[in-house]
């Protein structure tokens, strides 16, 4: 027992070791920093196994929310990671300019294979690649800006974007984001954009269905189009889900009329499935719960299952020739270091050899189900104001009484209550303002998803207890 606590305490001390030696040199992301280390709890991880992180104190977490959505068939992923070190005894990074490899052309032969289609419409033909999500978003606002420029269509410099939509913290990408919090300050920095109503469905108005709320959010984006005919040269948005905006979800009627608007004036459409592709929202992408196809398809986090980080940005043929000269200036100049990174490629490559061997959206829709079955006690909480759920991303909305009109004072930090609350059961729930969400990875099983709704029921009723 002597030798037992002994190794306890141990663990213990390596752990706060940890997060001494973290707090004297790293800067985290999303973080106020001096909430570490009293406010926010620091938790070294060790190692990852399947849907667990496991911290070097040697507690388990169940990670609910996919290391920031970008996991999907668990930590440590054999497949994937040996996908990974066979490419790296082969060629670990060769420049993409002048050059080739395998890795990044399969990579992007079978994801042109496997994008969305529309009837009528020219397909998705080309590929570039990035290094992340917010590089993704310059890749395809840039092409777009850039395409009618060749053209010499110099006034079409303005984008349109939703209300409560997220596309990454570059300057571009902030540019088209619209969450005060993140894009307040760099205002003065800011490209010019335009943001149309929102189809978010949480914000119906009496009597309306989520369909009904969609073509209202359409009629405005109509009228948007309208006054500025001849100016656009973009609409960007996040299909069927505002993820960094609360999880807000719209009805797909909403990019039926947001397709159709931009071919009648002549605009691209650019779909950020950053966050719900690769099976999120219950189909491969989104997009094809609409039946459309964007001009500009943006993809990464799930993209390698959450080993490496990569993005791709799937073009049209008509884009693609659009860049076509003699001259340098009318072609695309982009690029990063690490364009089309051999390991990044080889990890996606096995991701999507995943999707193909285990039946995965099968197996998601089971696994949603369940979900959808087990978070539906929470509605009886006395301060749950909504349950929607999309495919593999489920949300609970927290507000006062349950009345989605009587929010909490944001003083009162619910959220954080409920996060730590969540960290002391074992389970990672990271949750936006008061809204708590599911989003685990694939391979999350029914016994952890027990564990998750127990978790999260007891953290609502903790936290919301005492307002």
């Amino acid at each position: 027992m002597t030798n037992l606590v002994h190794d306890a305490d141990m663990i213990a001390a390596s752990a706060d070791d940890w997060r001494e030696r973290d707090l004297a040199v790293l800067w985290h992301p999303c973080t106020q920093m001096r909430e570490h280390p009293n406010t926010l709890p620091l938790v070294p991880i060790e190692r990852g196994e399947g849907a667990w992180l496991i911290g070097r104190d040697g507690r388990r977490y169940l990670d609910a929310v996919s290391s920031w959505w970008t996991n999907l068939f668990g930590h440590a992923e054999p497949r994937i990671a040996r996908a990974i070190a066979n490419q790296a005894m082969q060629l670990e990074q060769v420049i993409l300019a002048g050059f080739s490899h395998a890795p990044a052309v399969e990579l992007a032969e079978q994801l042109l294979a496997i994008a969305p289609t529309q009837a009528g419409r020219e397909p998705l033909t080309k590929v570039f690649y990035a290094d992340n999500g917010s590089a993704g978003v310059e890749v395809a606002l840039k092409m777009a800006f850039h395409w009618f420029h060749n053209r010499g269509e110099i006034k079409r410099t303005k984008f349109i974007a939703l209300e409560n939509g997220y596309h990454g913290e570059t300057i571009g990408a902030l540019s088209v984001g619209d969450i005060p919090l993140y894009r307040r300050v760099y205002a003065p920095l800011l490209c010019e954009a335009m943001f149309a109503p929102s189809p978010d469905a949480y914000m119906a108005r009496p009597g309306e269905t989520a369909a009904d709320c969609a073509e209202r959010a359409a009629s405005g984006l109509e009228a948007m189009l309208q006054q500025h005919a001849g100016e656009v040269c973009a609409l960007i948005l996040e299909p069927l889900v505002q993820c960094a905006g609360g999880m807000r979800m719209h009805d797909p009627a909403y990019l039926r009329r947001a397709r159709a608007l931009c071919d009648t004036h002549g605009v691209f459409m650019i779909a950020d499935e950053i966050a719900v592709g690769f099976g999120r929202t219950g189909t491969l992408f989104a997009c094809e719960q609409a039946g459309v196809q964007p001009d500009l398809l943006c993809l990464s986090k799930g993209l390698t299952g959450g080993f490496l980080p990569l993005a791709a940005v799937l073009a049209t043929q008509a884009i693609y020739d659009g860049f076509l000269d003699d001259s340098r200036e009318r072609a695309f100049l982009h690029s990063h270091s690490y364009t089309g990174n051999p390991l990044a490629c080889a990890a996606a490559l096995a991701s999507l050899a995943i999707f193909r061997d285990d039946d995965v959206l099968a197996r998601n829709r089971v696994t949603a189900a369940r979900m959808a079955e087990l978070a539906a006690p929470f509605a009886a909480l006395p301060h749950v104001a909504e349950i929607r759920q999309t495919g593999m991303i489920l949300a609970i909305e927290l507000a006062r009484d349950g009345n989605r009109h009587t929010p909490f004072d944001p003083a009162l930090r619910i959220g954080l209550l409920a996060y730590r609350a969540a960290l002391e059961r074992g389970v990672v729930l990271r949750p936006l303002g008061d809204m708590l969400y599911w989003m685990p990875p694939y391979c999350i099983d029914n016994a952890q998803l027990q564990l998750l709704a127990q978790v999260t029921a007891e953290v609502i009723e903790e936290v919301t207890a005492c307002v």
